[in-house]
């Protein structure tokens, strides 16, 4: 598992597109590119216990936290992914593993002591966390992603955009898809995460733009509808 550096702004639409324009000189599209501009959509559920820990933790500024979710791409049923997602200080990990459709369902509907996870030692310790911590279905987080990727440091530049909430409704795949919008129309949010150093040419470009960092997190501001 390895810590990288994740730095995140709100910024308008304007400055979204010329830094899109300058970036795509240089770095290619993620190779999950679904749409024609070179998005794709992105639906996760996160799970927090009955305190709601994991929300107030972030709210708090907590150094070292974790937080699980379930992920799909472009309503695509046959790819599913359980993910941890660490933070420790300004570090974040992930740790992932795919899941069957039929795991996932016996997740949402708490059939968990149905569910095999031999060999799969992030399912096991997410099942671990659910009976110990009582973690429950907390709420869904939708929105477009475009994203930009570069070799050295393995840099990831990313544009989120419509960033929706699903509103007390916990099933990735309902018809009835997240409709409260969380980040004002003309404003998306911009990640930039790398492993040990920003190479220059890419800061170069960044530093073109008028960014101030915030600490945004999509979970969140969802969470604070409710």
């Amino acid at each position: 598992m390895k810590y990288r550096h994740e730095i995140k702004y709100t910024i308008s639409n304007a400055q979204a597109e010329l830094l899109k324009r300058e970036l795509k000189t240089m770095m290619s599209f993620d190779t999950n590119a679904f749409y024609e501009d070179g998005s794709y959509l992105i639906r996760s559920l996160y799970f927090d216990d009955l305190d709601s820990s994991a929300y107030y933790e972030k709210l708090d500024g907590v150094l070292y936290r974790k937080k699980y979710r379930i992920r799909i791409y472009n309503d695509d049923e046959s790819y599913i992914r359980l993910e941890a997602k660490m933070k420790h200080n300004q570090l974040t990990a992930k740790k992932q593993v795919l899941i069957s459709h039929d795991i996932y369902s016996k997740i949402i509907n708490g059939n968990i002591d149905d569910i095999d996870s031999t060999n799969k030692p992030l399912l096991n310790e997410f099942l671990t966390d659910m009976r110990l911590k009582h973690l429950v279905p907390s709420v869904i987080v939708e929105y477009h992603r475009l994203a930009y990727i570069y070799p050295i440091s393995d840099v990831r530049i990313t544009f989120d955009s419509h960033i929706k909430s699903g509103l007390y409704n916990y099933e990735l795949f309902d018809e009835k898809k997240p409709t409260y919008e969380l980040i004002p129309d003309g404003t998306q949010v911009l990640e930039v995460k790398y492993n040990e150093i920003l190479p220059s040419t890419i800061a170069t470009i960044l530093s073109t733009a008028s960014l101030c960092r915030e600490a945004v997190s999509k979970f969140a501001k969802c969470r604070s509808i409710k």
